[in-house]
């Protein structure tokens, strides 16, 4: 054994401490480590069961698929002793997950959804639609009967109806399978309400507001399509159907007239008069949504009205938000500036109140009548109400809540700039406007020009500054739909949610896929042109 003793470390050499997150992962890197990860896939399988439930319940089969392969994946990743190969993939997969959850997966229904019919009344399956259809259509039979009605539950505990003949007294207890006749003598009556019926339990009277939607989808069939419905809680009446279904032909037939309503392969039964039986079913329609936006003069004529708008909103905020932040970053950066930190906050304030407050806020600021703005200048300008003094309002606040933003990133970037590169330019006998432009300005458009890009993409479809603000509003003469304010996606919004007879889920993910190429040409153009900035570094 070597006497020789250890080296004393010197005053200029490390010693190792293990850092309190190296400490944490040897902490359960044993057992409590094999208990949180056994835990944590326990509820990830039972989320997983779950899932694979709907989805088999809805005969989504693709999706069932794709739910068990990632759910078996996940289960061989972090259950299989360790191995090389596998480590990467304990750390890649719950991103990959996550990614695919939360970006992929809705992009790709989206894509999907702007390629059907999806909107209010195209919704259920086609066989969903039959069933409604035949249900809708069934009306009070012509001959007026009606019957008492009381509702009930049987010894199994299932809703049935007390039922009695007004014109027969004849009573029969009815259920979802049909009507069946039942002793008078079991039926007791007072004032003509049925209170009892021998063998049930009569639904109290405080529980039937909690039953009205059970009881008004309640039917009794007593034939062909025609069946016993109730109208309130001690009434029901017969129905008989108005239109008929030929599975063979796939065709309904109106009684009253033999109309005959087809599948229009868009998701409806229409009549050889267009007339249409509602509710429909959601189907594939190709690009027919994409064609509504060329060919629908509700769509088309205020469209490059709007878009148009929208570029210069976009790029106005942009420009006014970036060359305003710039010039408060450049007055606050000068070396000795008293209170510096304190101009600095005041600066950052509108960036740390939730921008939907000071879109409110501002909304009452700028009212016409009552307005602090008007009331404090003595003035009346229509700041909300013209269309004109709209746009110049959505601007102005616009640039107001972004201005923070960039004050903060020219900040970073103007003390990222060399010192170096501005004292040679006065060496040189460059003025300041001089450095600026062909030092500072140059430098600070390397390392900002992908935000002026991201803040432009982000304002193209700023609903909330907009919709908040002004609603889209002043209406204009020429469109009801389309204000003077409105972008592409307040403008999409009012189509597919607030106009016509509902929403419109499939219009809106189309133009939504519109607005995404607009977007995405103009930043890739951008980035293009951006590339001459390397040349600065």
């Amino acid at each position: 054994m070597s006497t020789t003793a250890a080296p004393t470390p010197t005053p200029t050499q490390a010693t190792f401490k293990p850092s309190y997150l190296a400490r944490a992962i040897a902490a359960f890197s044993g057992w409590p480590g094999l208990v949180v990860k056994v835990a944590f896939l326990g509820v990830v399988n039972a989320l997983a069961v779950w899932a694979a439930t709907v989805l088999a319940d809805q005969s989504n089969w693709p999706a069932f698929g794709v739910l068990v392969l990632f759910t078996l994946l996940i289960d061989l990743i972090y259950l299989v002793p360790r191995r090389p190969g596998l480590i990467p993939l304990k750390f890649i997969v719950p991103g990959t997950v996550f990614l695919i959850a939360f970006q992929i997966a809705p992009i790709l229904y989206t894509v999907n959804v702007a390629f059907t019919n999806y909107s209010t009344g195209h919704i259920i399956s086609k066989s969903g639609a039959i069933t409604a259809i035949k249900e809708n259509s069934l009306q009070p039979a012509q001959s007026g009967t009606t019957y008492a009605m009381a509702a009930a539950r049987d010894k199994n505990g299932d809703l049935v109806l007390i039922l009695q003949d007004s014109t027969s007294g004849k009573t029969y207890v009815g259920t979802k399978k049909g009507l069946t006749p039942i002793p008078r003598a079991a039926v007791t009556l007072k004032a003509g309400a049925i209170t009892g019926a021998t063998g049930y339990t009569l639904v109290p009277v405080k529980e039937l507001a909690a039953i009205g939607q059970q009881l008004t989808d309640f039917h009794v069939p007593i034939g062909e399509n025609a069946a016993i419905q109730p109208q309130g809680f001690d009434t029901a009446v017969p129905l008989q159907p108005t239109l008929r279904y030929d599975p063979e032909r796939g065709v309904f037939v109106r009684i009253s007239d033999g109309a005959v309503f087809r599948d229009n392969g868009l998701g409806s039964f229409v009549s050889s008069s267009k007339e249409e039986l509602e509710p429909g079913w959601a189907t594939h329609v190709g690009f027919r949504n994409f064609s509504r936006a060329i060919h629908d003069p509700l769509i088309r004529k205020p469209f490059l009205r709007v878009l148009i708008w929208t570029f210069v909103f976009a790029g106005s905020t942009v420009f006014l938000s970036f060359a305003l932040g710039l010039f408060l970053a450049i007055t606050l950066d000068k070396p000795g500036l008293r209170f510096q930190r304190g101009y600095r906050s005041i600066m950052v304030i509108p960036y740390a109140i939730p921008s939907f407050l000071s879109l409110l806020v501002w909304g009452g600021l700028l009212n016409d009548d009552f307005g602090v703005v008007n009331n404090l200048f003595h003035v009346h300008i229509p700041w909300l109400f013209d269309p004109w003094m709209a746009k110049v309002s959505v601007i102005l606040v616009s640039t107001w809540l972004t201005v923070p933003y960039f004050f903060l990133v020219a900040m970073g970037a103007l003390q990222a700039i060399p010192k170096e590169l501005v004292e040679a330019a006065k060496v040189d006998g460059g003025g300041a406007f001089q450095i600026f432009r062909r030092v500072t300005l140059p430098l600070l458009l390397v390392a900002t020009a992908p935000l002026l890009i991201a803040s432009f993409a982000f304002n193209f479809n700023n609903f909330n500054n907009i919709y908040l603000l002004t609603g889209g509003g002043p209406a204009t003469n020429d469109q009801p739909i389309a204000g003077a304010t409105d972008i592409l996606i307040s403008y999409t919004y009012k189509l597919a949610f607030a106009t016509g007879k509902g929403n419109d889920y499939a219009l809106a993910s189309s133009i939504a896929i519109v607005i995404f190429f607009i977007v995405a040409t103009v930043s890739g153009l951008s980035f293009w042109r951006t590339k001459a900035l390397e040349s600065v570094r």
